[in-house]
C-alpha cells in the first residue's frame, strides 16, 4: 500500500516539473520573438527633403527686376532718383521678404501718420504695436512714398539736387530725419553702387534728353532769308517747292519779297 502511493507521489512530482519546464520554455521563446520582432520593425532612416531657399543676393537681384520700372516711372513723375527709391525698397523691405512687406505690401515702412484713412497694421518698431499703412498693390507703396517725400518741406532741398546726386539723396534724406539709423545713407549708398542701381537713372534721363531733341527738331521749320535778286520762283526752283506752296506757308497775298525777309520752307 505504501509502495502505491510512493508511485503515485513520484508520478506527480514528475509531472509537475514537466510542466513547469514547458511554461519556462514557452515564456522563454515568447521573450526571444518578441525580441526578434522589434528589431525587424526597426524604421529606416529617409533623407530629408528641404525646399531651398533664394540668398540674400538673389533675392535683392530678383526685386530689382520686378520693381526698377516702378522706380523709374516715380523717377519721371517727381524726380526723385531710382536709385534711391530702389535702394530704400531694398532695405526697408529687406528685398520684398520682411512680414510687413509680405502681409501689407509696404516696402517702405510708412507709418499711418495723421491723416491716413486706409488699411492699417500693427508691428514693433521704435515703440511697440505702432500703425503702418497697408496697400492692395506694392506699386501704390512706391507712389506713396513718392508723395511722402514730395508733400513734405523737410524734404524740399533734395528735390534742388540733380537727379543723378544719389549721395547727396542719401545724406539728405538721413539729415531730414527720415531714418534713426545713422549708417542708413552708407548702407542705401552701398545698395547703389554693389548692384550698379545709378544706371536707371542715366536710362530715364537719356530717354527724357532724347525725347525733348526730337520735339526741338519737329517744331524748328526750315527758312529762308532774301537777298539781291531772288523771286519767288528762283526760292521754289532752289528747295524743290512750288511758289504756291511758298506763298501759302508765309501767308503771302502776292508775290513781292523784300531783301532781308525771312520765308518759311516747309509746312
Amino acid at each position: 500500500m505504501k509502495v502505491k502511493y510512493i508511485l503515485i507521489a513520484i508520478v506527480f512530482t514528475s509531472l509537475f516539473i514537466g510542466c513547469k519546464s514547458k511554461k519556462h520554455a514557452t515564456r522563454k521563446s515568447k521573450k526571444r520573438a518578441v525580441n526578434v520582432e522589434v528589431i525587424v520593425e526597426k524604421p529606416s532612416k529617409k533623407p530629408s527633403k528641404k525646399t531651398p531657399k533664394l540668398s540674400i543676393t538673389n533675392a535683392t537681384l530678383y526685386y530689382i527686376a520686378k520693381y526698377k520700372d516702378v522706380a523709374m516711372n516715380e523717377m519721371r513723375v517727381f524726380k526723385i532718383p531710382a536709385s534711391i527709391t530702389l535702394a530704400q525698397g531694398i532695405l526697408e523691405s529687406s528685398s520684398g521678404r520682411s512680414k510687413l512687406t509680405i502681409n501689407s505690401n509696404n516696402h517702405f515702412g510708412i507709418k499711418c501718420h495723421k491723416g491716413w484713412n486706409g488699411g492699417k497694421v500693427y508691428h514693433d518698431d521704435d515703440k511697440k504695436g505702432e500703425c503702418f499703412r497697408v496697400y492692395n498693390d506694392p506699386k501704390k507703396s512706391y507712389r506713396d512714398h513718392s508723395k511722402f517725400l514730395a508733400d513734405r518741406k523737410r524734404y524740399a532741398k533734395l528735390f534742388k539736387l540733380k537727379s543723378t546726386d544719389y549721395v547727396g539723396w542719401a545724406k539728405g534724406l538721413s539729415e531730414a530725419g527720415y531714418a534713426t539709423d545713422r549708417r542708413y545713407p552708407a548702407k542705401l549708398i552701398a545698395l547703389i553702387e554693389k548692384y550698379d542701381l545709378h544706371k536707371y537713372d542715366l536710362q530715364v534721363l537719356e530717354k527724357k534728353q532724347s525725347i525733348k531733341t526730337v520735339v526741338v527738331e519737329e517744331q524748328k521749320p526750315k527758312t529762308h532769308q532774301v537777298v539781291k535778286g531772288d523771286t519767288l520762283y528762283s526760292i521754289s526752283r532752289k528747295y524743290g517747292i512750288t511758289v504756291e506752296e511758298l506763298k501759302k506757308y508765309n501767308n503771302l497775298s502776292s508775290n513781292e519779297i523784300q531783301i532781308g525777309q525771312l520765308l518759311i520752307l516747309t509746312k
